[in-house]
């Protein structure tokens, strides 16, 4: 009976972390619902090639600007490629060369930023004000400046968001460390002796990085639209990619014959955007103290 009594009350576990945050999502249902579309292009870019009916390059003149059928269910193209193979083999370069730019500029910018704001000064000075005159270009433009002078290639396209985003990156984490460089637990790993390097990245950062993931997942946004406007413009991946920003280009001579064209790649681009900024928001939220407005 004793035992019974004990175990009766021995306190529940507290319940983990990742199970408060998936439960305050459940909450949002637009946020939800931005987050299955990420992860449904996710799947799609990474499964893309092997689901894929049809080679996105091959080329058939009998079927070219056919309506969508069963055998083509997005149509084909005026050389007729299918649509529909080209749209989701063209997922993958959007998340491997946004990604991969998003998270090197995620890398670089959180390191300057933790450096800078907590050094301080000269280096303080020095760093953001650099940092201030990319941010006085507009992104676009800047893209459009170094893509012309670099060249159109898929790892100068990386440099340019990496470039184009550290700014953003920077301002988060020297801002989360002014907040967080007086904390009781910085002090204590201070006057215990522990270096600079170890006070930043073991103690400083990890308090830091739900409102860097946050920003990540905003600025993978921005990518994908900045990726497929320059792909539009002619200085995103070059062919045979079947990048969507090209396809939507390629379309627009055709649209009153095959609208279908321009239809598909230009919705897969709004689409997977407009949940990313759904998902960002739903972080957001997800990763606000308990008891704020936001958490709630």
């Amino acid at each position: 009976m004793t035992e019974k009594i004990e175990e009766a009350t021995v306190p529940a576990p507290r319940r983990r972390g990742a199970t408060v945050y998936w439960r305050r999502l459940r909450r949002q249902p637009v946020a939800l619902a931005g987050t299955v579309i990420f992860v449904l292009f996710l799947l799609i870019a990474l499964l893309g090639p092997l689901i894929a009916p049809y080679d996105y390059a091959a080329q058939d003149a009998s079927i070219r600007l056919q309506a969508p059928s069963l055998q083509h269910p997005m149509g084909t193209d005026n050389f007729g490629r299918d649509v529909f193979s080209r749209v989701l083999v063209g997922a993958r370069a959007v998340f491997l060369l946004g990604g991969a730019g998003t998270l090197l500029a995620a890398i670089i910018g959180t390191s300057l930023g933790l450096l800078a704001g907590y050094v301080g000064r000269l280096y303080d000075e020095a760093i953001m004000r650099i940092l201030d005159v990319l941010l006085a270009f507009p992104a676009l433009l800047l893209a459009l400046v170094l893509v012309a002078t670099a060249g159109p290639s898929s790892l100068n396209l990386v440099l340019v968001i990496t470039v184009l985003y550290i700014p953003m990156f920077a301002r988060i984490a020297r801002s989360m460390v002014l907040d967080l460089r007086t904390r009781e637990f910085v002090e204590a790993a201070r006057l215990a002796g522990e270096s600079r390097r170890h006070i930043l990245f073991r103690e400083i950062l990890p308090n830091s990085i739900p409102p860097l993931l946050v920003e990540t997942s905003v600025r993978f946004a921005y990518s994908i639209f900045l990726v497929a406007s320059l792909g539009f413009l002619g200085l995103g991946v070059q062919p045979p990619s079947p990048d969507w920003g090209r396809q939507v280009n390629e379309a627009r001579t055709f649209f009153d014959a095959a609208p279908w064209m321009l239809i598909f790649p230009a919705s897969a681009i709004s689409l997977l955007v407009i949940g990313t900024s759904l998902m960002s928001d739903g972080l957001r939220h997800v990763f606000s103290p308990p008891g704020s407005t936001r958490a709630k």
